[in-house]
């Protein structure tokens, strides 16, 4: 974070590196679809 003079900088380079992060992060689901039509609403919460 001292790299950025300023706070706008930091700001700026967050909002895409999130952007790039969300995008790119291809993270599986931990529960199958198939295991999941089985299980009540109430029990995911």
């Amino acid at each position: 974070m001292l790299r950025f003079r300023q706070m706008k900088t930091l700001q700026k380079f967050a909002s895409v590196h999130a952007n790039i992060h969300n995008h790119f992060n291809l993270e599986r689901h931990l529960i199958d679809s198939k295991d999941l039509q089985g299980t009540p609403i109430s029990c995911l919460g």
